[in-house]
């Protein structure tokens, strides 16, 4: 069994020493309590854990805390994908609810997988999440004053479980003072995809990602017989190509775990019930 979360790159909020110190422990913790609930759950199960977690901490990007549009809403998106059945769900632009992640896992036994805007919240209202507000001090601060920065900011999850089953889960409280209707690639299989060869969350600027199709390729090409570690220097030598910027976290069926960013700032952790690693 095996566990990688990541909570998007130090640059999308202060990047002052005790702010890195805090996400480091806030990481060590979550992956630690994910791990620990993975024993008794699923794969699938547990990557909605863990990044309900991440959304509940308001140093990331995602759930509370999430970045504010230039309209001055908050709109959140999140997917999660079973490899083990191949299906994937998510919601885009949902508003005013606290854990997007959990709202995209209810939608998996649903025909219509994937909701955005208005019918993502209302599909959440009307299956009982109550109304909340992800807004706190710090993002209204930051949009107050228009502080308009590179702002990359995503949290996901990868598990693989005791039966050898992999998933993925992935949100994103957005850029930041974006225009209000863009989609970022956290909902789509660009930034989250996985089946039963490999699984891969990603963050950094969506539409690089999307143009790129980090997570599917990545995926693929593990799929087709590629080791994990090319597959990840293939895809990211392309994304080179194009001046991306992204991360990503990955696991395949073999249960090696990769990590790899286009600049070296992005914050994971990984736990197998004996390793911890911690971006240092």
């Amino acid at each position: 069994m095996k566990i990688i979360i990541h909570g998007g790159f130090f640059s999308e909020s202060s990047t002052e020493d005790h702010v890195k110190l805090a996400k480091q422990e806030a990481l060590k913790s979550i992956v630690k309590k994910a791990y620990d609930y993975l024993q008794s759950h699923s794969a699938f199960d547990t990557v909605a854990y863990a990044v309900s977690l991440l959304e509940d901490d308001e140093l990331f990007n995602a759930g509370t805390g999430s970045q504010i549009q230039s309209d001055g809403v908050i709109r959140m998106s999140a997917a999660i994908m079973n490899a083990e059945t191949q299906r994937m769900s998510g919601v885009i632009n949902i508003e005013k609810v606290q854990n997007p992640i959990l709202v995209a896992k209810s939608l998996i036994g649903e025909e219509d997988r994937i909701l955005g805007d208005g019918g993502a919240t209302a599909y959440a209202r009307k299956n009982g999440v109550p109304e909340y507000s992800a807004e706190t001090a710090e993002r209204l601060k930051e949009y107050l004053e228009k502080q308009k920065k590179i702002v990359t900011g995503t949290v996901g999850c990868v598990v693989l479980d005791k039966d050898g089953k992999l998933a993925v889960a992935t949100s994103t409280g957005g850029k930041g003072f974006e225009l209000p209707g863009r989609i970022s690639d956290s909902a789509t299989v660009a930034g989250n995809y996985a089946n039963r060869h490999c699984a891969v969350s990603c963050t950094g600027v969506g539409e690089d990602i999307v143009s790129n199709a980090t997570a599917a390729k990545i995926v693929t090409r593990v799929s087709d017989g590629m080791g994990i570690d090319e597959a990840f220097e293939k895809t990211f030598a392309e994304l080179r190509e194009i001046d991306g910027f992204a991360g990503a976290i990955a696991i395949d069926s073999e249960g090696n775990i990769r990590h790899r960013d286009s600049h070296p700032t992005m914050v994971f952790a990984s736990y197998d019930g004996s390793v911890l690693e911690v971006f240092d």
